[in-house]
């Protein structure tokens, strides 16, 4: 069967509000939903620096009741989708609030994935796992990189096997996403870095996706541009409200496109490493993104120049794998330039445990869509050159 035989789903929430100002909305959005008391699942950065309790004020403002859940860890586990899970109920919330990145986001769509299906969360992993509607979510987010608000992707961390769970499933998609560039303005400069850098990492993987289509191209290639001409200056000084503002809708494209297109082995291979080591998310993936599409740049070359221009790079007169050449160098320029490490060594990880992160990477969800099918050699290789 060929691609143009196929048939191709798309899916995004069916709400989505951007611009400043637009979290003072979440009190009618939640009202508009019928609900009665939400849970605002944050995590205790958050919580502490008061965003929480803005929040929180005004959905009470809009009438309702709200209780704060502060429990999502950086990677958040099946132990904090447990603890949210015994808050909600014990409150009575019919509707979640998740506020902050993606850990707060994949925290929540845990939360209401379990509320709405029984179970335990681990029972979710893979595609399409559940049966019935999670509780209803509207997702506030406050950085510019996960675009978990907006996505049906969930990413909880196993305690016992210490891997990160796939949890690919059009029900745990947000009612209502929320992008206010206010709130990403005070994020510090290595948050800023790496949340960007997992952006880009999701508009490169959907582009080279192998289920990959126009829709998803053109959400890919202006979140590549847009990341490429802002991301520097969203880091160098991040009240730079347009660069924030430009990043914020770079995210959310990546989004777009990753949510219908799926991701690759970058993906799959930085969530054994956030599983093993509890290591940032988007750091793993920035340090890991030349190395896979360097394997993959035989697969298409065509698709990688497309990128180099995307990112700014004068491919005049350069044959085409020469240009797919200029988007590597170029990602490992951007990432230089913003502060990410030069290699995974740098971060505490180990050759000994390369054997079997490629075997949990190969079973991932994510590494189904890559364009280029890759051996255990393969991988572990892989991992060895980003070391």
């Amino acid at each position: 069967m060929t691609v143009a035989d196929q048939v191709f789903g798309y899916y995004m929430p069916t709400v989505n509000l951007m611009g400043p100002g637009s979290v003072k909305e979440v009190g009618e959005q939640a009202k508009g939903l019928g609900a009665t008391k939400a849970l605002i699942v944050t995590d205790a950065g958050l919580n502490k620096m008061g965003v929480a309790d803005q929040v929180k004020e005004i959905i009470e403002g809009a009438g309702l009741q709200a209780v704060i859940f502060d429990g999502a860890q950086p990677n958040p586990t099946d132990l904090n989708v447990e603890a949210g899970l015994k808050v909600l109920q014990k409150e009575n919330c019919d509707l979640i609030v998740s506020l902050g990145g993606g850990s707060a986001h994949d925290c929540a769509k845990g939360i209401g994935i379990v509320a709405g299906n029984g179970g335990n969360i681990r029972d979710y992993e893979g595609i399409n796992k559940s049966t019935k509607p999670m509780t209803p979510l509207i997702a506030i987010n406050t950085t510019a990189g996960t675009a978990s608000e907006m996505t049906r992707f969930c990413i909880i961390t196993n305690t016992e096997t210490h891997v990160k769970m796939a949890i690919v499933d059009w029900r745990c998609t947000a009612t209502v996403s929320i992008n206010d560039p206010v709130l990403m303005i005070k994020k510090p400069a290595a948050l800023t870095a790496a949340t960007g850098m997992d952006a880009l990492t999701h508009a490169v993987e959907a582009y080279m996706s192998t289920i990959a289509t126009p829709v998803t191209d053109s959400a890919a290639l202006m979140a590549i541009k847009l990341i490429a001409e802002n991301l520097r200056t969203a880091v160098a000084n991040g009240e730079n409200f347009e660069a924030r503002n430009n990043m914020a809708y770079a995210q959310f494209l990546g989004g777009m496109a990753f949510n219908n297109a799926s991701l690759g082995y970058v993906h799959a291979m930085a969530h054994q490493l956030g599983g093993f080591y509890d290591l940032p998310h988007g750091v793993c993936n920035a340090i890991l993104l030349p190395h896979v599409e360097r394997f993959n740049l035989i697969s298409n070359p065509k698709r990688l120049a497309d990128i180099a221009v995307a990112m700014g790079e004068n491919i005049e007169g350069l044959s085409v794998r020469d240009a797919a050449d200029k988007a590597l160098d170029a990602i490992v320029k951007l990432s230089e330039d913003i502060g990410i490490p030069k290699g995974l060594t740098e971060l505490g990880v180990k050759e000994e445990d390369l054997s079997i992160m490629a075997d949990n990477a190969m079973k991932d969800a994510c590494s189904f869509t890559n364009p280029r099918k890759a051996t255990k050699e393969d991988v572990i290789n892989i991992f060895k050159n980003a070391l």
